[in-house]
């Protein structure tokens, strides 16, 4: 029987994309080269140019599929541990070279597909986790929930984005309880 070529395919695909991953965090976005991705997987240069245009489409392509963006709600446990667990991790991939270079370049280059296919799922577990708790009482019932995640959120991405003081956990957690202040207030 013939090797399956999607099989072969995908398997390909995994390796480039791990290869882009890999050679970011070794060698930063600039001097990160198709050549060099094509080498570390084992496939040509022209397996890779047509399933993406520049490195770019690909580290972003690698960080979707190796990134956080596939992360399930965690069980309900404290409210406020669950928030400063939910932002520290924010804060931890925020910190890896590999997501600092990808994330860096794809808001230089204004890609909207950072925010849906990244930033998104975040703010999604976090509106699940303060919905939760709202229908349990301990946010109150008119607090606009999407607006309240982005408040935890926003100082996050802000200070990674602008470079505005330390990203830590200490950091995060004044976030999380001047947040929790307004929410059961």
């Amino acid at each position: 029987m013939p090797p399956d070529a999607a099989r072969r395919s995908d398997r390909s695909r995994r390796a480039i994309l791990a290869a882009a991953l890999e050679l970011v965090e070794l060698l930063g976005y600039a001097k990160l080269t198709i050549e060099a991705v094509a080498a570390r997987a084992g496939v040509g240069k022209q397996t890779i140019y047509r399933w993406w245009p520049s490195k770019g489409p690909l580290l972003f392509d690698a960080f979707v599929e190796f990134g956080a963006s596939g992360r399930a709600v965690r069980p309900l446990g404290d409210l406020g541990e669950d928030l400063r667990l939910e932002l520290r991790e924010a804060i931890d991939e925020l910190a890896e070279r590999r997501f600092d270079q990808v994330c860096r370049v794809l808001v230089h280059e204004a890609r909207t597909d950072l925010v849906t296919l990244l930033l998104t799922p975040r703010r999604v577990v976090l509106e699940q986790r303060l919905a939760a708790a709202q229908r349990a009482g301990e946010i109150r019932g008119d607090v606009d929930v999407p607006a309240a995640a982005e408040l935890l959120l926003g100082p996050v991405y802000q200070r990674w984005l602008l470079r505005t003081g330390p990203l830590t956990g200490t950091f995060s957690d004044t976030v999380v309880d001047l947040t929790l202040r307004a929410l059961r207030g």
